[in-house]
Protein backbone atom coordinates (compact mmCIF):
# COMPACT_ATOMS: atom_id res chain seq x y z
CA UNK A 1 0.00 0.00 0.00
CA UNK A 2 0.99 3.58 -0.58
CA UNK A 3 -0.26 6.31 1.50
CA UNK A 4 0.89 9.68 1.70
CA UNK A 5 -0.61 13.40 1.44
CA UNK A 6 0.23 16.79 -0.13
CA UNK A 7 1.89 18.44 2.90
CA UNK A 8 3.75 15.49 3.12
CA UNK A 9 4.93 15.64 -0.32
CA UNK A 10 4.81 19.22 -1.08
CA UNK A 11 7.71 20.34 -3.26
CA UNK A 12 7.82 23.67 -5.67
CA UNK A 13 10.26 25.23 -7.93
CA UNK A 14 10.29 28.10 -9.18
CA UNK A 15 11.53 27.53 -13.02
CA UNK A 16 8.57 24.83 -13.79
CA UNK A 17 5.62 23.28 -12.30
CA UNK A 18 6.99 20.11 -10.04
CA UNK A 19 5.56 16.39 -9.55
CA UNK A 20 6.02 13.93 -7.24
CA UNK A 21 5.40 10.26 -8.34
CA UNK A 22 3.52 8.27 -5.47
CA UNK A 23 2.88 5.06 -7.51
CA UNK A 24 4.01 3.51 -10.86
CA UNK A 25 3.16 0.15 -12.24
CA UNK A 26 2.97 -0.98 -16.04
CA UNK A 27 -0.97 0.19 -15.95
CA UNK A 28 -0.73 3.29 -13.78
CA UNK A 29 1.15 5.88 -12.84
CA UNK A 30 0.02 8.53 -9.74
CA UNK A 31 1.98 11.67 -9.18
CA UNK A 32 1.11 15.05 -7.14
CA UNK A 33 1.34 18.07 -8.61
CA UNK A 34 2.71 20.91 -7.52
CA UNK A 35 2.36 24.64 -9.76
CA UNK A 36 3.12 28.04 -8.93
CA UNK A 37 1.52 30.99 -10.07
CA UNK A 38 1.04 30.38 -13.89
CA UNK A 39 3.04 27.43 -14.48
CA UNK A 40 2.01 24.40 -16.76
CA UNK A 41 2.10 21.42 -18.08
CA UNK A 42 2.31 22.06 -21.59
CA UNK A 43 -0.40 20.68 -24.28
CA UNK A 44 0.65 17.04 -25.35
CA UNK A 45 -1.65 14.04 -26.59
CA UNK A 46 -0.22 10.89 -25.23
CA UNK A 47 -2.22 7.34 -25.46
CA UNK A 48 -3.23 7.64 -21.99
CA UNK A 49 -6.28 8.28 -19.73
CA UNK A 50 -5.79 10.80 -17.24
CA UNK A 51 -7.57 11.81 -13.80
CA UNK A 52 -6.95 15.00 -12.61
CA UNK A 53 -8.39 15.93 -8.61
CA UNK A 54 -7.76 19.43 -8.06
CA UNK A 55 -6.50 20.10 -3.72
CA UNK A 56 -6.22 23.09 -3.88
CA UNK A 57 -5.95 26.56 -6.10
CA UNK A 58 -7.47 27.29 -9.41
CA UNK A 59 -6.62 27.43 -13.20
CA UNK A 60 -7.45 25.07 -16.00
CA UNK A 61 -7.41 22.05 -17.80
CA UNK A 62 -7.22 21.92 -21.66
CA UNK A 63 -9.21 18.91 -23.02
CA UNK A 64 -9.18 18.71 -26.60
CA UNK A 65 -10.12 21.98 -27.66
CA UNK A 66 -12.04 23.12 -24.69
CA UNK A 67 -10.10 24.71 -21.65
CA UNK A 68 -12.41 24.43 -18.30
CA UNK A 69 -11.74 26.19 -15.51
CA UNK A 70 -10.96 24.75 -12.47
CA UNK A 71 -10.75 24.23 -8.51
CA UNK A 72 -10.57 22.85 -5.92
CA UNK A 73 -12.65 19.28 -5.32
CA UNK A 74 -13.21 19.62 -9.82
CA UNK A 75 -12.44 15.94 -11.06
CA UNK A 76 -11.44 15.91 -14.50
CA UNK A 77 -10.76 13.18 -16.86
CA UNK A 78 -9.11 13.30 -20.26
CA UNK A 79 -9.53 10.06 -22.39
CA UNK A 80 -6.14 8.68 -24.39
CA UNK A 81 -5.29 10.62 -27.35
CA UNK A 82 -7.01 14.41 -26.58
CA UNK A 83 -4.60 16.89 -26.22
CA UNK A 84 -4.61 17.47 -22.78
CA UNK A 85 -3.00 20.25 -20.20
CA UNK A 86 -3.04 22.29 -16.55
CA UNK A 87 -2.07 25.65 -16.22
CA UNK A 88 -2.23 27.47 -12.88
CA UNK A 89 -3.94 30.72 -12.73
CA UNK A 90 -1.66 33.63 -12.48
CA UNK A 91 -2.36 34.53 -8.75
CA UNK A 92 -2.26 31.30 -6.48
CA UNK A 93 -0.41 27.78 -6.38
CA UNK A 94 -2.31 24.69 -8.12
CA UNK A 95 -1.99 21.09 -6.36
CA UNK A 96 -3.55 18.10 -7.96
CA UNK A 97 -3.07 14.43 -7.73
CA UNK A 98 -2.78 13.22 -11.47
CA UNK A 99 -3.66 9.41 -12.97
CA UNK A 100 -2.47 8.09 -15.84
CA UNK A 101 -3.76 4.51 -17.04
CA UNK A 102 -1.36 3.22 -18.79
CA UNK A 103 1.76 5.75 -18.11
CA UNK A 104 2.61 7.78 -20.50
CA UNK A 105 5.81 7.00 -22.84
CA UNK A 106 9.09 8.91 -22.55
CA UNK A 107 8.91 10.08 -26.53
CA UNK A 108 4.69 11.01 -25.72
CA UNK A 109 6.40 13.96 -23.34
CA UNK A 110 8.32 15.48 -25.85
CA UNK A 111 5.92 17.86 -26.66
CA UNK A 112 6.06 18.77 -22.80
CA UNK A 113 9.69 19.23 -23.04
CA UNK A 114 9.56 21.69 -26.00
CA UNK A 115 6.45 23.54 -24.72
CA UNK A 116 8.63 24.00 -21.59
CA UNK A 117 11.76 25.00 -22.88
CA UNK A 118 9.94 27.33 -25.47
CA UNK A 119 7.66 28.78 -22.10
CA UNK A 120 5.20 27.87 -24.17
CA UNK A 121 1.38 26.03 -22.91
CA UNK A 122 0.29 25.19 -26.56
CA UNK A 123 3.60 24.20 -28.18
CA UNK A 124 2.02 23.58 -31.56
Amino acid sequence: MVATDFDAERTYDDEKFSTREIYRSDRLKAVLGYFEPGQFIPVHAPDSDVVIDVESGRGLVRDGDDDRKVGPGDVVVVPAGESRGIHANQDERLEALLVTSPPPTDAEHEPVRVGLRRGEFDPD
